[in-house]
């Protein structure tokens, strides 16, 4: 899925042998697991993809290897175009409910960080993108969640 963006560096896939460090640099690309105080799973998240401004990398999570190739390369390009605009990591993440949800995170020391371009980003993807993501929380419950869709909704 190699394709030409601002950012050259961008275009490679993580691969399963880099997810360790992208675990352990940046965030947990496979699932986030919250804890309470005293040991308990408060809410486990899978993420679908992420893309970092400071490894200038994009990664999509192995187990969505199934999805469209257009699918694909419509997140990484817009994950890499979120982070070359505003920097720090995005990662598209689904909670336990099969909701999706766009999650941000920068380093502290990262003065470049635009936070308020971030939000104003998040809220254009939220928009624009919305069509793909109700697709992409459909996808995620009928094949992960096993839940079943009505053909014809109650009125």
């Amino acid at each position: 899925m190699q394709a030409k963006y601002r950012c050259g560096a961008y275009t490679d896939m993580c691969n399963k042998s880099e997810h360790a460090a992208w675990t352990t640099a940046e965030s947990s690309c496979l699932h986030a697991v919250l804890y309470s105080e005293r040991g308990e799973i408060m809410n486990e998240e899978i993420v679908l993809c992420a893309a970092s401004a400071y490894e200038q990398k994009f990664y999509l999570n192995p187990e969505f290897d199934s999805l469209p190739e257009n699918i694909k390369q419509e997140l990484q390009i817009m994950c890499v175009l979120y982070t070359e605009d505003v920097g720090g990591i995005l990662m598209l993440v689904f909670d336990e409910e099969g909701n999706l949800e766009l999650k941000v995170d920068h380093k502290e020391d990262d003065f470049f960080f635009d936070e308020i371009g971030s939000v104003l980003k998040i809220k254009e993807l939220q928009q624009t993108k919305r069509e793909l993501f109700e697709s992409l929380e459909l996808f995620f419950k009928v094949f992960y969640l096993g839940e079943e869709i009505e053909d014809n909704p109650e009125k």
